[in-house]
């Protein structure tokens, strides 16, 4: 019943679509008796599993937020083909297996459930994590990096209160649900890290693969959202989204040299999608299988062949720029 249950869920949940590259807004189009679903199922998967799809949500994020920036990256080195390239991979990576990883964890639920989550994730980001890495890249001597922690811990503070407040008129029926923040843009140019200390590049990847998760998960409470009809919230979820990928990521983005030439690029790709081929997914799938996760086992192994064509089109691209 609940694999069934799942896999209707999956194949429903294929709506997911992207307005732009730069900004995807992903369309929830799930009845609500489908998600209701789909927490009932994340109940009864495995913990592993569930740590499993976890960590497959922020590696996809991270690489949709990555292939977006080394899109541009192409553009800029008067290379369309390879800029095509990177952005319809970044669409698949977010709007299929990112989604899809959702989906079977039950990530989505009600609008107050969803509130409640990004209130915790943000209330963790505000007080223990950014704080910590902040007073970490000082003692290391990355003032740079300090700097830029310091901001977005107070910035995810402002989210957590907005949040809350939007909780509040979820849960009452009374108030305003607050505006939702402006991004302040920030260009990502390709170059070498700007800190020097190992912790303090370790923090960045930390840092980023949690902005890139909150992006995606916002846009599908956002989408949640608009599906029962509160545009408000919505708009929040939205704005607060594009403020996690458009000016923290990318801030982080430059302080950890994500971003160097369109064959160095391609180069990191190419072993990402390896990895997650021929490692990460199959593995994921071996233990997924072993405790009857087959849903799950299922979407591991698709997801294993989607990356090991990934992989190849992007050799491809690189050979034909040698």
């Amino acid at each position: 019943m609940f694999r069934r249950s799942i896999r209707t869920l999956v194949i429903g949940l294929c709506a997911l679509t992207a307005a732009t590259p730069a900004a995807t807004a992903v369309a929830l189009t799930v009845p609500v008796e489908g998600q209701q679903a789909a927490h009932a199922a994340a109940r009864v998967l495995n913990p592993q599993t569930l740590t499993d799809l976890d960590t497959t949500m922020k590696g996809e994020a991270f690489a949709y937020a990555s292939y977006s920036l080394f899109a541009i990256e192409a553009d800029r080195q008067s290379y369309p083909a390879v800029a095509k390239l990177f952005r319809g991979t970044a669409r698949t990576e977010l709007n299929e297996h990112f989604r899809e990883a959702a989906a079977l964890a039950g990530t989505v639920g009600s609008n107050a459930a969803n509130l409640r989550q990004a209130i915790n994730g943000e209330t963790y980001e505000h007080q223990v994590m950014y704080r910590r890495f902040a007073a970490e890249a000082r003692a290391d001597g990355d003032l740079k990096a300090a700097e830029l922690f310091t901001e977005i811990a107070a910035d995810e503070g402002r989210h957590r209160d907005a949040y809350r407040a939007a909780l509040k008129v979820v849960t009452t029926g009374h108030g305003t649900i607050p505006a939702p923040p402006k991004a302040d843009v920030v260009p990502v140019p390709a170059g070498p890290p700007k800190v020097k200390a190992a912790r303090t590049k370790a923090n960045l990847d930390t840092a980023m693969h949690g902005e890139a998760l909150a992006y995606g998960k916002y846009q599908l409470f956002a989408a949640r959202a608009r599906q029962t009809g509160n545009t408000a919230l919505a708009r929040l979820f939205e704005g607060t989204a594009k403020v996690e990928l458009h000016e923290h990521f990318a801030g982080e983005a430059v302080l950890a040299g994500l971003v160097r030439t369109t064959k160095r690029n391609l180069r990191k790709a190419i072993a990402g999608e390896r990895n997650e081929a021929t490692v990460v997914y199959p593995g994921f799938a071996k233990q997924a299988a072993a405790v009857g996760d087959t849903a799950a086992a299922r979407f591991f192994r698709d997801t294993a062949a989607d990356e090991a064509k990934h992989a190849a089109a992007f050799q491809r691209a690189l050979d034909r720029l040698r």
